[in-house]
C-alpha cells in the first residue's frame, strides 16, 4: 500500500495532549482537511465520542485505535468478479489513469490464470487506443479496437463476441474520459451500459479516481453514479500527496466501496483494497 502524509498528521494530533472535549472538536476539522466530507466527519466523531464515553476510553492512543476501528467499519471490500464472460467497465474523467488501470487489471487477472481481453472503448481519443494497444503488446493480451470516432458500445460488443468465440474469459473496457454532464454523453454511457449488461455473464462498473483530487472526486462520483449505477471505485496515484479521506466520503455519502488501490506506475502496483490496512494507515497506526 502507498504511503500518505496524512496518517502522520493524525498521529501527531493525538500526541499533543489536548483536553478531551477539544480533541473531539478539533478532530472533526482535521478529518475534513483529510478529504472527509463535513457531514461524514462530524458523524464519525460523534460516534467515536459516544463509543469512548460508553467504554470509558480516555487515553489518546486508545481513542486513536477506536477511530481506526470505526473507520474500517465504514469501508467494505466487495468480492472481486470471477465469472467467465464478464465485463469490467472503467469510467472516469481524463487524466485519472483509466487506460493504465485497465492494463494493470488485465495483468492482475492474467497472473491469476484468467484470459482477459482489453476493449479500447475510448474511441474519442486516438492516443488512448494506441496506448492500450501498447500495453496489450507488452502484456501479450489481446486488444479489441475500432477506428477513432466509432461506437464505443460496438467495441465492447465485439470484445464480448471474442470471449464467446473462446478468445478469452473476461473483458476489461476503457472508456472516454469526458465528464458526462451533457445528455448526449450520458446517453452514450447508458448505451454502453445496456450492451455490457445484456451480453455479459457478470458486469462491474468501476469509477477511476485520482486520490490527490480531494473533494472534487466525490462530485465526479455523483455524476457518474447518477448516469450509470456504479459498483465501486479504483483509487489511483495513492502516494504521499494523497490525504485518503475520500474513500470514507465515497462509502458514507454514496455507498461506494473502493475495490482497487494503485500506488505506483508498474503493472503490479494495483492491489485489491484492504479496508483494515487503509484505516490504520489513515490514522497513522500501520
Amino acid at each position: 500500500m502507498g504511503k500518505t502524509g496524512f496518517g502522520e498528521r493524525i498521529k501527531n494530533f493525538f500526541g499533543l495532549g489536548r483536553p478531551r472535549d477539544e480533541l473531539f472538536e478539533d478532530l472533526s476539522e482535521l478529518l475534513v482537511e483529510g478529504d472527509f466530507g463535513a457531514a461524514e466527519a462530524f458523524k464519525t466523531v460523534e460516534a467515536l465520542e459516544a463509543d469512548c464515553k460508553k467504554n470509558r476510553i480516555t487515553s489518546p492512543e486508545e481513542i486513536r485505535e477506536r477511530l481506526a476501528v470505526l473507520l474500517e467499519a465504514m469501508l467494505r471490500a466487495p468480492a472481486l468478479p470471477d465469472e467467465d464472460g464478464g465485463v469490467i467497465l472503467l469510467l472516469g474523467v481524463n487524466g485519472v489513469g483509466k487506460t493504465t488501470s485497465a492494463a494493470k487489471l488485465a495483468s492482475y487477472y492474467a497472473s491469476k490464470g484468467r484470459r482477459p481481453i482489453l476493449a479500447a472503448a475510448d474511441t474519442f481519443r486516438a492516443a488512448a487506443v494506441d496506448q492500450l494497444k501498447i500495453h496489450g503488446e507488452r502484456l501479450s493480451i489481446r486488444v479489441v479496437a475500432h477506428k477513432q470516432g466509432g461506437d464505443p458500445a460496438a467495441v465492447i460488443y465485439d470484445a464480448l463476441e471474442a470471449v464467446r468465440a473462446g478468445g478469452g474469459d473476461l473483458v476489461i473496457a476503457d472508456t472516454a474520459g469526458r465528464m458526462h454532464t451533457k445528455s448526449a454523453l450520458v446517453e452514450e454511457l447508458r448505451k454502453i451500459d445496456r450492451v455490457a449488461a445484456s451480453k455479459s455473464e457478470g458486469y462491474q462498473k468501476y469509477l477511476v479516481l485520482d486520490s490527490t483530487t480531494g473533494r472534487n472526486a466525490l462530485a465526479q462520483a455523483e455524476i457518474f453514479n447518477d448516469a450509470v449505477a456504479l459498483d465501486g471505485v479504483i483509487l489511483t496515484k495513492y502516494d504521499s500527496s494523497a490525504r485518503g479521506g475520500i474513500a470514507f466520503s465515497l462509502a458514507g455519502s454514496l455507498g461506494l466501496p473502493v475495490v482497487w488501490l494503485c500506488d505506483g506506475e508498474g503493472y503490479g502496483d494495483l492491489h485489491p483494497f484492504d479496508p483494515h490496512a487503509y484505516a490504520r494507515e489513515f490514522t497513522g497506526l500501520e
